[in-house]
């Protein structure tokens, strides 16, 4: 994935908050093959059931968004095999091909790429092109301060909307995420800093369903999440 997208949800109904992740807005469906886990981004790929993504034929989730007493949510329906995506909001609904994009439907899949980037964060470590990882440190991280490992991963400076983004990844013993910082423009100050919570198993695939900040007036989670294979 070389190309990369800022987008999140605050005050207006579709781009409400533009201070959280970014993603790639031409990513294709990834084809995973069981991967031999060498590296830290493999082991945490794998520990987060990777190795079933090709058995998915369709995933569906809610994307939610607290903030005070503020909610957005929208939900979508994705078939990673053949790209079709439908969206559903409050005012509206779209289905469109990722294949097969116009500027009407590209706003939208900047929506669903930013979406499912926060679903699927653990995989895109290892599906995502013209990156580059550090190498993984012990460091306390930043909301439980706990001891913890961190990788952080950074997009090159060229294509997409926000391109030069970083994410650390804080992650334990089991390589599985327990936090992570997202720095705009590799930005040494973060621009957000969420937990990786409430894990739940869906066809094999290890999804965190809640993301809070430090304090909990931020909340990002999932609902009516079900995998298909």
């Amino acid at each position: 994935m070389n190309k990369t997208l800022l987008f999140l949800l605050c005050a207006t109904v579709l781009w409400s908050c533009n201070n959280t992740t970014k993603t790639s807005d031409t990513e294709a469906s990834p084809d995973t093959e069981t991967i031999v886990a060498t590296t830290p981004a493999e082991k945490i790929a794998n520990a987060n059931g990777i190795e079933h993504w090709n058995d998915v034929s369709e995933i569906n989730f809610t994307f939610n968004v607290d903030r005070g007493e503020n909610h957005f949510e929208r939900s979508w329906s994705w078939n990673p095999k053949t790209d079709a995506v439908t969206m559903t909001s409050a005012n509206d609904t779209v289905a469109y091909n990722r294949k097969q994009m116009d500027s009407i439907t590209k706003k939208t899949d900047g929506a669903f790429v930013n979406d499912s980037y926060w679903l699927l964060a653990p995989y895109k470590l290892v599906w995502d092109e013209g990156t580059t990882l550090s190498e993984a440190s012990k460091e306390i991280a930043p909301i439980s301060n706990d001891s913890l490992h961190k990788l952080t991963i950074t997009y090159g400076n060229e294509g997409g909307y926000t391109p030069g983004d970083a994410y650390d990844f804080f992650y334990d013993d089991a390589f599985m995420v327990r936090e992570w910082v997202f720095r705009k423009g590799n930005n040494p100050e973060p621009s957000i800093v969420t937990t990786f919570e409430d894990y739940q198993d869906y066809n094999g695939l290890k999804l965190a369903t809640m993301h809070k900040d430090s304090i909990g007036a931020f909340k990002l989670y999932f609902t009516n999440i079900s995998v298909k294979k």
